[in-house]
């Protein structure tokens, strides 16, 4: 593996490639309608401003990327993150989902960020081994929350804490 950078927005093109067929094909994202270049541009720069998008590269090629986002609107969740990882289809165990969280977690942690949830569609063991293996907690699961393929799905959610520093925080950056 050549590293984990810094998302920009030349990387949209093979973003949206890698995302396409998790929409069209499974159950693991809820999304319905696969991002184009354009929307997955934006969303890369609106990810970049306030949180954090990294690829990561393999002999040049963007194989995979994770990425941080809000995880409610409300004022008090300010410090908590959502985040994802999506790597090119039959690209598991190979420490791809790792590398690229662990630089995802520095850059968020840096910024101020403490605490990061994961929603992972069940069933679907690479992302629960994944996150499993990475320390995150699970607090719960949503039954039948989202319909796609024909069918309702669950939702499991897991948390991390990037920080276990007490007292008041200082504003997320």
């Amino acid at each position: 593996m050549d590293g984990v950078r810094d998302a920009v927005a030349e990387d949209a093109e093979a973003c949206a490639a890698i995302y396409a067929p998790y929409v069209t094909d499974t159950t693991i994202t809820f999304e319905t309608v696969a991002p184009g270049v354009a929307e997955m541009g934006t969303r890369i720069a609106e990810a970049q401003r306030e949180h954090a998008w990294v690829v990561l590269e393999e002999d040049g090629r963007v194989v995979g990327y994770a990425y941080g986002g809000p995880f409610k609107a409300r004022a008090a969740y300010r410090w908590a993150c959502e985040v994802s990882v999506y790597l090119e289809l039959g690209r598991r165990r190979g420490g791809g989902g790792r590398a690229l969280y662990g630089g995802l977690f520095e850059r968020l942690g840096r910024r101020g960020y403490r605490t990061v949830a994961a929603g992972m569609t069940l069933p679907n063991a690479a992302s629960e081994g994944l996150h499993r293996a990475l320390g995150f907690e699970v607090v719960g699961t949503y039954r039948r929350i989202g319909w796609k393929a024909g069918g309702w799905h669950d939702v499991r959610w897991a948390q991390l804490m990037l920080s276990e520093e007490d007292g008041a925080p200082a504003e997320p950056r």
